[in-house]
């Protein structure tokens, strides 16, 4: 008899998960809520209100000291010389191979004090991954297990904050990808506008004693705009539609940020070096052999990681890496990699659902894109 289980951990706010309803499951060496009333509704209210996502399980790695900075801008592809204070940027951590350790979200608070947020899945990989490179340089802290972070998101979300009191109104002000230190439900709190959904929003870090109290007051906040509770599976579609890589199904260290779709962060002719440059600018000089695309089913057939996608003839030329009906758009999409001459909007080829080749085109992304 098998009696080793897997420890998980729980997020401050399980208690608060089970009270609503939610629906738990095992994610990334945690019990997180999978969903509370459905993933479509809470997809739903996301788009058109405003949903809340305990988002804890996420990493958050301090460096402070004079050349933080020069360490974080290594460990990117992206130019960190380029944030000012309370600015963040989205980017990825490559290897010497110039493969993707994990995608990232960079705060810099000041010129000596920056934040590191990365996947739950990665989180022992990047710790050490920065703890290393930290190491006579300047001070590292894995704040991980003592942070909470929620998720505020949707078009009503500014309108939420701004009931809030404390701080809100004023956070309401915030630039995108702004941030800043902030009193909310009495608690010290950091709120930057940032988030995984393709909507307005914020995402707030605080202790993990003030998380009960500050979800509390959001939900409270929130009744009057239709708030709801939501969970990863709404989280996985919205980020779907706006998309947005997933770690482990998008990217992983197989590809690199060029064929990923992600060229756009890698930033070849930045003043610095960082990890993995060589490798990248010598793909790129290579040229592409592959390249992820968005695409639409056009024939009757749901697209799932790691589905194969076939030519027209149906030979496997490529694989899906996320795909999912989309509630918003009402039709069934996904993302995955075809060979470079594959890649051009409108091209047709299938998809192996389950041994049935259904038909699919490659359409423009994002697949969903808010009103400014």
């Amino acid at each position: 008899m098998n009696t080793h289980t897997e420890t998980l951990r729980r997020t401050p706010l399980y208690a608060e998960h089970v009270k609503l309803g939610g629906r738990i499951v095992p994610f990334a060496g945690y019990e997180m809520p999978v969903q509370y009333k459905g993933i479509t509704d809470e997809h739903v209210a996301v788009r058109t209100r405003a949903g809340m996502f305990d988002v804890s399980h996420m990493g958050e790695l301090l460096l402070t000291g004079e050349h933080a900075g020069a360490v974080v801008d290594y460990l990117i592809t992206s130019d960190a010389s380029k944030l000012g204070d309370g600015q963040a940027m989205y980017t990825c951590g490559c290897n010497e191979r110039g493969t993707i350790l994990d995608d990232l979200l960079v705060y810099r608070y000041t010129a000596t004090r920056w934040m590191v947020v990365c996947n739950a899945s990665n989180h022992a990989k990047m710790s050490e991954h920065f703890r290393k490179a930290c190491e006579g340089h300047c001070e590292f802290r894995d704040e991980t297990f003592d942070t909470a972070l929620l998720a505020l998101q949707g078009p009503k979300a500014m309108d939420i904050l701004a009931k809030l009191g404390g701080d809100g109104p004023d956070i309401a002000k915030l630039p995108s990808f702004g941030l800043r230190g902030a009193v909310l439900a009495g608690a010290t709190t950091t709120v930057a506008r940032t988030g995984y959904t393709g909507e307005d929003g914020v995402e707030i870090f605080m202790p993990n004693a003030d998380a009960v109290k500050v979800w509390g007051a959001i939900m409270e906040a929130g009744k009057a705009f239709g708030i709801e509770p939501a969970g990863l599976g709404c989280r996985d579609t919205l980020r779907l539609e706006a998309r947005l890589s997933l770690y482990g199904n998008d990217i992983d260290e197989t590809t690199n940020p060029l064929e990923a779709g992600l060229g756009w962060i890698v930033k070849l002719d930045k003043a610095s070096d960082f990890l993995g440059k060589a490798a990248l600018q010598k793909i790129k000089e290579q040229g592409l052999p592959r390249k992820i695309v968005g695409f639409e089913m056009t024939g009757r057939g749901i697209a799932r990681h790691g589905y194969p996608l076939l030519d027209m003839q149906g030979k496997p030329v490529g694989v899906c890496t996320s795909g999912s009906p989309s509630p918003t758009l009402g039709k069934s999409i996904g993302l995955g990699f075809l060979p470079a001459d594959m890649t051009k909007i409108g091209t047709t080829f299938k998809v192996d659902c389950r041994g049935k080749a259904v038909d699919a085109v490659v359409v423009k992304v994002p697949f969903y894109k808010r009103a400014s």
